[in-house]
């Protein structure tokens, strides 16, 4: 199936240097209220990449909205809505954001100079706050406390995960990488991304005071229904980057987590053709980085984390 798309108005025009060195991506299906309200807050060029919605996202938004520029598809392709927007940016660095998520001021002209000083950083995961409380998401001390360590030439520790609303990246390295892809599709779809930038060499840090703000859609899906997706994609991942024991452990996990497991592979069967396809396990080393990372015990405040 064809995946066109139309284009309107021109991002960012008035915003100063800022424009010029990083734009907002935003991935949105039939969440008109929530994006419309949040998009003012941010503070560079946006472009909203719409999968297909039917609740008059599209013209909403150019109503309210018209220096965004918005891209409608006229098919859901989940997260890989993310690199079509990646595609059609110009600047060399990309804030990733949802429909429920915004960068904090002065966030994005941070993010611009850490990676100006770090030239082999090819992504930032920044702090997380969470709802009107600005409570720090859970995953904040999962991040701080990587044991992976921090080396004194980069802004942070050093990471093998993220979570989309919380990432700026490094064009020129997530196209490298080939984005995020059709296969993997949403939830989990950053484990792929950062597994291909660590094995190409790129640095992913935690930098604590790049911050984003997260209001949790009251429009999300059932948790349970989550987490059987979330099993699918380890699933994928597994199958398009590690090796055949590792993808044989995710089978085991799965059947053994019950129904939720086994409809998360049921999940993963149809994309398996494809997955083999573009199999390309990851080194000896970003394998062992990736053990380190699971076999380390989570901070305590962090064992809700999903």
């Amino acid at each position: 199936m064809s995946r066109q798309h139309t284009a309107s108005a021109d991002p960012g025009r008035g915003r100063g240097d800022l424009a010029e060195r990083i734009t907002v991506i935003i991935a949105t299906r039939n969440r008109r209220e929530e994006l419309v309200e949040h998009l003012g807050h941010h503070e560079a060029p946006v472009i909203v990449v719409d999968n297909a919605s039917t609740d008059g996202t599209a013209a909403a938004l150019r109503a309210a909205h018209p220096h965004v520029r918005v891209v409608t598809l006229s098919e859901n392709i989940g997260a890989e809505a993310r690199s079509v927007g990646a595609r059609l940016a110009s600047t060399p660095y990309l804030a990733f954001a949802d429909d429920d998520s915004w960068w904090a001021p002065g966030a994005l002209a941070r993010a611009v100079d850490v990676f100006a000083a770090h030239p082999r950083l090819g992504l930032l995961a920044g702090a997380i706050a969470v709802g009107p409380e600005e409570r720090p998401d859970p995953l904040n001390a999962v991040l701080a406390a990587s044991p992976l360590g921090t080396r004194d030439d980069l802004p942070g520790p050093l990471l093998l995960g993220f979570v989309g609303c919380g990432a700026i990246v490094r064009r020129s390295a997530f196209l490298e990488v080939g984005g995020f892809d059709d296969v993997i599709r949403f939830p989990g779809e950053e484990e792929r991304v950062a597994l291909d930038l660590f094995d190409a060499g790129w640095h992913l840090c935690y930098v604590p005071e790049v911050r984003a703000h997260h209001h949790p859609s009251p429009h999300r899906e059932p948790r349970e229904r989550r987490q059987v997706e979330l099993v699918r994609s380890r699933l994928l991942t597994a199958l398009l980057r590690r090796p055949w024991s590792a993808v044989g452990q995710e089978l085991v996990t799965a059947v053994r987590s019950g129904a939720r497991g086994r409809r998360g592979l049921l999940g993963a069967l149809p994309r398996v053709p494809a997955a083999l396809r573009r199999r390309r396990p990851v080194s000896s080393a970003t394998e062992a980085a990736l053990a380190r990372l699971r076999s380390a015990p989570r901070p305590h405040s962090a064992q809700e984390a999903p």
